[in-house]
Parts: structure tokens; C-alpha cells; sequence
């Protein structure tokens, strides 16, 4: 679901057969609420938000209809509530996303900085994509603003194991610090991570330049100044 939609069983991509546009969305929304069910009235504002067709039940009827025939039996559970059952090897990879941003938390958690790496850039990977590119609708938005969540935390998490190995993954370190300046740039977690890289690679007077631009930054657009734990970096680097 990161990207244009997919749907693989067994080997043979099955996507095209689910209905369309509004069939991608059922069943996107089915699969990202895989352990729950979902009220006719929820897939009706799922698929067609605030504009609905004339026969609503009957349109509604026809897509689950088709995604039960693009998917196969036992795929598809209820009636008045629907439920997607995707077997127990199945890869989904919001999930994976998810999955792998816990572990590379737990793994920094434990100082342990190449399964931090390992995981922090699977969710990278994953989540740089956007939900269900080329498609809008109110849920799909909060999923993607989530997704993008993912992936902000998933440069930091990736930042941090880089320096923590250190050697050639302070290259990575910088690279990735840049992308979390590039698309948060008022998130200061990224300007610290590419000074504290830039500093290991000694370019002491670059991180300082680095420290002065998002000063800027934060003066001329909130009128505020970099937090207590930037101030100490800089501080640390002036000595």
C-alpha cells in the first residue's frame, strides 16, 4: 500500500481485478484494518467519502462482489460487517514499517547500533513512500500523514545507529541527517544529528554554520531560539 496499490496471491498479481479505483480503496482500507471488522456504513465513507452514489448499497455490493471474486473464498469474512483475512505469512508493508521502526526503538534503546541500523532503514525504504499514491481521501490522508510520521522517525533512528558505528557509516549519518533537514526542517533532532556527524568527520566549522542556519530559521519564522539540547551542542562545539 506504500506506492500504487498491489495485491499478490501465490504468485500472480491480482490487483487489476479488484474494481477499479474504488476497489483499490476497499480493499486498501479492508487490509489496513485487518483485525477489525468494518460496518457496511464505514467501506460506504471508506470508498466514496462525502459523495456517494444514488444506489450506494447496490455499488457497494457490486466492489466487495468483486474483491471476493478477485481474491478467492475464505478471503473476505461477513456480511453486515466485513473483515479481510490474509493468511499467517502474509506480507503486508505498512505493517512491516511499523514492525521495523518498534525494533530499530528497542534496538537503540539497547545501544545495539547495527540492528538499530538494519531496522531504522527498512522502515525508511518502506515509509518514504507515499500511502496509496495518486488516490485522496479523508482516511487515506491521516494514513499517509502517519506513514510520513514513520518515516521521519525512521531517518532519526538511522542517523543516530550511523554515528553510533561510526567509520564509514558517518557518510550515511550525514546523508541521512540532510533528508530529516530537507523534509522536517523545524525538526531540530536532524540539524543535531548532521552537526554532531559533521563534527566527527571534522568539519567543526560547517556544523557551526549549521547550528546558525536553523537559528535563523527558528528567529525569523517563530520569533524562538534553538531548544536547551541544541544550545548545549553548539556550545560544546564553540569549545
Amino acid at each position: 500500500m506504500c506506492g500504487a496499490v498491489t495485491a499478490m496471491i501465490e504468485g500472480g498479481r491480482v490487483e487489476g481485478a479488484l474494481g477499479g479505483r474504488q476497489g483499490r480503496r476497499l480493499f486498501a482500507y479492508l487490509v489496513s484494518r485487518r483485525l477489525y471488522t468494518s460496518s457496511r456504513a464505514e467501506l460506504v465513507d471508506a470508498v466514496w467519502a462525502d459523495e456517494p452514489p444514488a444506489a450506494v448499497e447496490s455499488a457497494l455490493s457490486a466492489l466487495v462482489s468483486k474483491l471476493r471474486s478477485a481474491l478467492g473464498s475464505g478471503w473476505i469474512e461477513g456480511r453486515s460487517e466485513l473483515r479481510v483475512v490474509l493468511p499467517d505469512d502474509a506480507w503486508v508493508d505498512v505493517e512491516s514499517a511499523s514492525a521495523a521502526l518498534h525494533r530499530a526503538e528497542s534496538a537503540t534503546v539497547r545501544e545495539d547500533w547495527t540492528d538499530a541500523w538494519i531496522a531504522s532503514r527498512i522502515a525508511q525504504h518502506i515509509a518514504v513512500r507515499p500511502f496509496v499514491r495518486g488516490d485522496s481521501t479523508p482516511w487515506i490522508e491521516e494514513r499517509r500523514r502517519e506513514l510520513e510520521g514513520t518515516y521521519l522517525r525512521a531517518l532519526e533512528l538511522a542517523a543516530q545507529a550511523s554515528l553510533g558505528i561510526g567509520g564509514g557509516e558517518l557518510d550515511t549519518a550525514e546523508r541521512t541527517a540532510r533528508s530529516l533537514v530537507r523534509f522536517a526542517p523545524f525538526r531540530e533532532s536532524g540539524y543535531r544529528y548532521l552537526m554532531r556527524a559533521l563534527e566527527l568527520r571534522d568539519n567543526r566549522a560547517e556544523a557551526l554554520q549549521i547550528y546558525d542556519q536553523l537559528r535563523q530559521l527558528l528567529r525569523n519564522e517563530l520569533g524562538i531560539s534553538p531548544s536547551p539540547t541544541t544550545e548545549d551542542l553548539y556550545r560544546r562545539l564553540l569549545g
